[in-house]
């Protein structure tokens, strides 16, 4: 299959949005912290992205790591440093915090 690619907020979105459906997350009203994507080298599966540190995830580690997964079958990180940033020297400036 051939991934897609997202920036790191879609990719962000995208992992809450799934998570929020799962039946033990929407239930119990738990809203899961979810990170920001952090690019990496592409894994043995060649997805190229990572996510640690799930907020208010106690007892859902095994929901989050398939939920996880099936995202990073499906989507890779795009490398926001070859858009806007390449081009343009003051978008460093207009950057969120991390």
């Amino acid at each position: 299959m051939i991934r897609k690619t997202l920036n790191a907020s879609r990719l962000q979105e995208e992992v809450s949005r799934r998570l929020q459906k799962l039946p033990e997350v929407n239930d119990e009203g738990v809203r899961i912290a979810v990170p920001r994507p952090k690019l990496q080298e592409p894994d043995k599966k060649g997805c190229n992205w990572t996510m640690k540190h799930f907020g208010n995830a106690a007892g859902l580690e095994r929901s989050i790591a398939m939920v996880l997964e099936a995202v990073q079958a499906e989507y890779n990180l795009a490398d926001e440093a070859t858009g806007k940033e390449k081009d343009d020297p003051f978008a460093l400036f207009d950057r969120k915090p991390e």
